[in-house]
């Protein structure tokens, strides 16, 4: 039985959106290429499958910094994962968690106050898209809430083709992590795939 279709949020315009799934296909060929294998979600570590938040371009943040408003305030993550603070200038910010980051911070401070205490706090998050493909009935880069799930990503591509195999469904992270998963498991709220979260730029493949 095919997945309800759902509405999904607006796509992207047409052009950007084929030019994207065009590049996560490749990606997805490429990975196959490099070591042709998978993990399935069971095996992975606790952080790879709900994980602590990692701030990516587009986020922006509350930075602070005790008892001093003139360098407290919101900043965006740029495209190159850098963000500008008074006396630190460029600082990278892509990759890490806010708490790793206020630790970051601090430490760099240091050269400017005594003893700082900075806290981060994500504002806003960049939007979560991710793109669906292979056999299912709509294709293409859609765009969830933060926080959604493989089955969300499925519904709002439509559901299945008649010639999907549900035991063999993969979330392309990275370029290079491939994690499989089986529908049952899926659907299942105990199994620890209905725990999943997708990240930006992941590549969920249907085969």
């Amino acid at each position: 039985m095919n997945l309800q279709p759902t509405r999904p949020s607006p796509r992207l315009r047409r052009p950007r959106a084929l030019g994207l799934l065009a590049l996560a296909s490749l990606l997805v060929v490429g990975c196959r290429t490099v070591d042709g294998g998978f993990v399935w979600v069971d095996s992975l570590a606790g952080s790879a499958v709900e994980g602590p938040y990692l701030i990516a371009p587009g986020d922006t943040l509350s930075v602070r910094v005790f008892n001093q408003e003139g360098i407290s305030g919101n900043v965006r993550v740029r495209s190159d994962g850098m963000i500008t603070m008074p006396f630190l200038n460029d600082v990278e910010a892509g990759g890490l968690t806010p708490v790793l980051l206020a630790q970051r911070l601090q430490a760099r401070l240091k050269d400017f106050l005594v003893n700082p205490v900075v806290t981060v706090a994500l504002q806003e998050t960049r939007p979560l898209e991710v793109s669906v493909i292979g056999e299912v009935q709509r294709a293409g880069i859609y765009r969830l809430e933060p926080g959604a799930g493989l089955l969300t990503a499925l519904a709002a591509a439509s559901g299945f083709t008649d010639f999907a195999d549900r035991d063999r469904i993969f979330v392309v992270r990275s370029g290079t992590l491939r994690i499989r998963f089986t529908y049952k498991a899926l659907s299942q709220a105990r199994e620890r795939a209905s725990q999943f979260r997708l990240r930006p730029g992941d590549v969920v493949v249907v085969e």
